[in-house]
């Protein structure tokens, strides 16, 4: 049985600083045209939303273990279907990730390593935090940005992985932004 997320991020962004500071760096880098792979989209779909506004003319490619999250989705798809056309959730387990069938990404938010993987995922053979942290850089073009999130519950568990990963893919870390840590890839 799927491993799902029965916590409900709600329609309030202010429970998920993370996605309010990625729009924040986002905007103060300038980055425009982007292609976005989204980890926890959240009730609120901030990042999907704000993304899809003009002056940013991102794409967001979202995931969400939570059936709650994923009903939002539908609901914001169904009462706004223009949203589509840049943003997209789809309901899943990261850590059934499969190359062939995601695209390639500018930009990766990483912002709940290591919160959702347990012992549940092990019966259907899921990746685990270091290979999906692998998975997600391969699947980003060289110059595109890898973000985590120190605010998180996981967050110490998640830092020897991404100190671990750092090593294993050609990425630099270029510095922080409020709650969040910020890699290149440089190749």
């Amino acid at each position: 049985m799927l491993n799902i997320w029965d916590v409900y991020w709600g329609l309030r962004v202010e429970q998920c600083p993370c996605d309010v500071h990625f729009v924040e760096w986002l905007e103060e880098q300038g980055l425009t045209g982007k292609r976005i792979y989204h980890f926890g989209t959240g009730g609120h779909h901030y990042v999907g939303i704000r993304c899809a506004e003009p002056e940013f003319d991102n794409t967001v490619l979202g995931i969400t273990a939570s059936p709650k999250e994923y009903e939002a989705f539908v609901k914001l798809a169904i009462d706004n279907p223009t949203i589509t056309k840049t943003y997209s959730a789809y309901f899943g387990d990261i850590y059934t990730s499969n190359a062939r069938l995601l695209p390639r990404f500018d930009i990766v938010t990483l912002f709940h390593s290591c919160e959702f993987r347990s012992e549940k995922n092990d019966s259907y053979g899921a990746l685990t935090d270091l290979q999906v942290m692998q998975l997600f850089t391969d699947q980003t073009d060289a110059g595109g940005h890898i973000l985590f999130y120190t605010g998180s519950f996981a967050y110490e568990a998640a830092k020897p992985m991404i100190a671990e990963w750092a090593t294993s893919r050609q990425v630099e870390e270029i510095g922080e932004f409020k709650t969040l840590r910020v890699f290149r890839k440089t190749a």
